[in-house]
């Protein structure tokens, strides 16, 4: 009988025994032995027994062909009959092993989009419905059939210098893009609590993307033995930082990405016409990177962000999409909810399309909530920009 000593968990008994083996130079495991936790065979889930079952049924198949070839006399005869017997037989079996064929690669078909869609949800997560005060709503369309998200990337996260906001665009689209997303977004959602300014985060946010660029250039040409002195050419991505108050004040910093609009009534107009900054990874940043004022977000004012997918999206007789026009129609529905807003965009984009964009879609739409109930507080932004930290409250799923 084995026992096991209360309050040691089997994994950490398992690292002490491989810290201990290290520490005295001796194998972590004596030959033959099996580590806790691995089913015997070799491996999880017994791969010769798999490799055996996924061949059975092709050499059942192919068996029962040859069989009836070498060993029923019916075969060997060369009347019509015999000929339209034996054809059947061997459109049977053929039928037969591509139809095994088929179930092998769906399965792993299915396989490998599970996999993929957990990977991608945990990368770009689901915005929770509310944040600090500001009632959200935000979707994204993949150019790649199959793909759930590409390299369009968005973000918003209350800190205690106010409700920070990220809309970006990766050069190129699709499960491609994904590398660089996941750089961007780590970054940001690191940099909004540690940076005072915007600028900070924009820097930290260049500084990902240019380590990113150069980690990738040294993994496609290892003969270098050392990072290339420029990263991979014609990389970049479009960023566009907000920065929303307490009293709704609005900052950002725009590098390459269109400007969002902002609603108010039944008015769409553009947040801002400053000319924006080179995109991240094409030019150094500056050294003064002085946020634009973009005014205030009123009490049921809202904002829709999007990536260039939207803008560029052409109809079967290339003409573009109306945004426009599109956020002038839906701009009424803002006061029943973002969610209408943005299904309303998506649907007269889809119908323009053909339910086909040629290239990745992201449209975030914000609504400031505060002040139009009592439960819509500031929670998670404090009451002054560089005031006492308040507890935040990010909702995040």
């Amino acid at each position: 009988m084995i026992r096991i000593r209360a309050g040691t968990p089997r994994s950490a008994r398992s690292r002490s025994v491989v810290r201990a083996s290290a520490r005295e130079g001796l194998p972590a495991w004596p030959p033959g032995a099996r580590r806790p936790g691995r089913p015997p065979g070799g491996g999880p889930g017994h791969p010769p027994l798999r490799r055996a079952l996924a061949l059975g049924p092709p050499a059942a198949w192919g068996a029962l062909g040859v069989t009836y070839k070498l060993a029923c006399p019916f075969a060997q005869q060369t009347a019509l009959g015999a000929r339209l017997v034996s054809s059947a037989v061997f459109l049977a079996v053929g039928t037969g092993l591509v139809l095994h064929v088929r179930r092998t690669l769906l399965r792993e078909l299915r396989q490998a989009r599970a996999v993929a869609g957990a990977a991608q949800s945990v990368l770009l997560r689901p915005l929770p419905s509310r944040v600090g005060g500001l009632h959200l709503a935000a979707a994204q369309l993949s150019a790649d059939r199959g793909a759930a998200v590409g390299g369009d990337l968005y973000e918003v996260i209350a800190t205690e210098y106010g409700v920070r906001v990220v809309m970006g665009d990766v050069r190129g689209h699709g499960l491609g893009a994904l590398a660089t997303v996941a750089a961007v977004l780590g970054s940001f959602r690191e940099a909004v609590h540690d940076e005072v300014e915007l600028a900070g985060v924009l820097r930290r946010l260049d500084r990902a993307m240019t380590r990113h660029l150069r980690e990738r250039a040294l993994a496609e040409h290892p003969s270098n033995g050392r990072p290339p002195d420029s990263p991979v050419a014609e990389e970049f991505v479009t960023v566009l930082l907000l920065e929303i108050d307490a009293d709704g004040a609005v900052r950002a910093l725009n590098c390459g990405h269109p400007w969002p609009y902002r609603l108010s009534g039944a008015r769409a107009d553009p947040l801002a016409d400053a000319d924006p900054l080179p995109p991240l990874g094409a030019f150094p940043l500056p050294s003064d990177l002085p946020a634009v004022d973009c005014g205030r977000l009123r009490p049921g004012d809202g904002l829709v962000l999007y990536t260039d997918g939207v803008e560029d999206a052409r109809d079967a007789h290339g003409r573009f999409f109306p945004l426009p026009a599109a956020l002038a129609e839906t701009a009424g529905d803002l006061a029943v909810s973002p969610q209408a807003v943005l299904r309303g965009v998506l649907t007269r984009l889809l119908r323009h399309t053909g339910r086909r964009p040629a290239d990745d879609v992201a449209v975030l739409v914000l609504r400031n909530d505060r002040g139009r109930s009592a439960c819509a507080g500031l929670a998670g932004v404090p009451a002054a920009r560089h005031g006492t930290p308040h507890p935040q409250s990010t909702g995040r799923l």
